[in-house]
């Protein structure tokens, strides 16, 4: 992870009439960092990442993403961030093969077919449409269109929700390498045992303001200094743990 910032986020707002989704928050993201943004349901952390994908409008405030501002450069910053699709976007009667070529030509680049999906298990289904993935599979295979032209930031948004133990942390494994390469990776996620395994640092965000932002062992250092306390019982493992030993770590998607 560099000390250099690339993304810059000032002042950024979202309203809808009288309601605010997003209200003037300021972050910025270190080159090769995963960074979270964690919220209940509601609290605009989507909503934000839409408007830094030029996804959405930018109400007030501004995003500049390496060197380039994300409302008045839009198409330049489609260039160089990756967007995890939902299912729904998956095109019907292409296969996997195919659909990397077309996003590849989309996007005015070539992509190594084999290696990609190699690199996300999917050698296997190259044939195959996406509507025959298992969840695990659908869910990698649409971080896999959104690495095709090689991005230089991935945007994240829940992705192991839904997804069985094996699945999800082979996720896990995923995003840990796809970081090795060099990329920054924006993740929203519900799961907070996620968040501490995955990202540098984490903003928690409530009622589209952002309340607080550091690592994830530096936020519980202060909740600690605030003199919080819980009943200490320490286990040795959890029942994933045991899902995990009685069933095996491979994947289960055929």
């Amino acid at each position: 992870m560099s000390n250099i910032n690339i993304i810059e986020v000032k002042n950024l707002v979202k309203k809808y009439g009288s309601y605010t989704a997003v209200d003037h928050i300021s972050f910025s993201v270190k080159k090769g960092e995963v960074f979270g943004i964690l919220g209940p349901n509601g609290a605009g952390k989507s909503t934000t990442l839409e408007m830094m994908e030029t996804l959405r409008p930018i109400d007030d405030g501004t995003v500049i993403m390496d060197g380039i501002d994300v409302a008045k450069h839009p198409r330049k910053i489609q260039k160089i961030i990756g967007v995890q699709l939902q299912s729904a976007s998956f095109l019907e009667k292409l296969t996997l093969e195919d659909q990397l070529k077309l996003f590849a030509g989309i996007n005015g680049t070539e992509v190594d077919v084999d290696k990609l999906l190699e690199e996300f298990d999917l050698t296997a289904k190259r044939k195959d449409y996406a509507e025959n993935l298992s969840g695990g599979q659908r869910q990698r295979f649409s971080i896999a269109t959104a690495l095709v032209h090689k991005p230089k930031v991935l945007f994240l948004d829940e992705p192991t929700t839904g997804l069985d133990p094996q699945a999800r942390r082979n996720l896990w494994d995923l995003i840990q390498r796809i970081k090795k390469q060099g990329i920054t990776v924006i993740l929203t996620t519900h799961y907070m045992d996620e968040a501490e395994l995955l990202c540098d640092r984490v903003a928690m965000m409530d009622k589209g303001k952002i309340l607080t932002i550091n690592t994830p062992k530096g936020l519980i250092k202060e909740l600690l200094g605030r003199g919080f306390k819980k009943e200490q019982v320490v286990e040795q493992a959890d029942l994933e743990d045991v899902f995990i030993d009685l069933t095996g770590k491979g994947l289960r998607e055929d």
